[in-house]
């Protein structure tokens, strides 16, 4: 399990996007999406994970920051997906509690085939830099459903929103590179259906 590399390539008329994740790096990323804090986001994901990310967007953002966001994620999903192949030899399961300053946040994920994300977030504040607060959910949103992955994200405790939002960065690397990791005494997929 070694070199489990994603990538995709997304070309709109609202964004075009290249984007690559190695699930086995060091943490190293190069993140540019031409909204810094979501580029710290993206940092602190790939470095808490342990994944090398490569991210390059040219968004419409004179018009807003939505397209940008969102599409990312729909690319990072699939490049995710992609990496993991048929899913074989891995824990499927993940979760993660952190805690930041006041803030904890909980991730729990399931590599299971079936797209679901529940998400128990709120930001008291309309935007984080030139983010907005409301794209965070639309970001995991997007993940969720293009790596097919059952995703849990809470802020169980938290006042600072620039907190919480790294928080929840976080804790979904942490989570995923659980989920992510090699299981060594299962052959094929966890699952008693025998795929996922």
């Amino acid at each position: 399990m070694q070199n489990r590399i994603g990538s995709c390539v997304r070309n709109t008329k609202e964004t075009q996007i290249e984007l690559e994740i190695n699930l086995d790096g060091s943490g190293e990323a190069a993140v540019d999406t031409g909204i810094p804090f979501f580029d710290h986001m993206l940092n602190g994901f790939a470095r808490h994970g342990l994944f090398d990310l490569r991210v390059r967007v040219k968004g419409d953002l004179e018009v807003d920051c939505h397209h940008t966001v969102e599409d990312t994620g729909i690319v990072l999903g699939e490049a995710i997906a992609q990496a993991l192949g048929d899913k074989a030899g891995i824990k499927r399961y993940g979760s993660f509690l952190l805690p930041m300053d006041e803030t904890l946040a909980l991730c729990a994920i399931d590599l299971s085939g079936r797209p679901y994300l529940n998400y128990d977030v709120c930001f008291t504040t309309e935007q984080i830099g030139t983010l907005d607060t409301e794209m965070i959910r639309e970001f995991f949103y997007a993940v969720s459903y293009s790596a097919a992955m059952n995703l849990h994200l809470k802020i169980l405790d938290g006042i600072n929103n620039h907190h919480m939002a790294e928080a929840l960065f976080k804790a979904f690397g942490k989570a995923l590179d659980a989920a992510t990791m090699e299981e060594p005494r299962l052959s094929g997929v966890w699952s008693t259906k025998g795929t996922l």
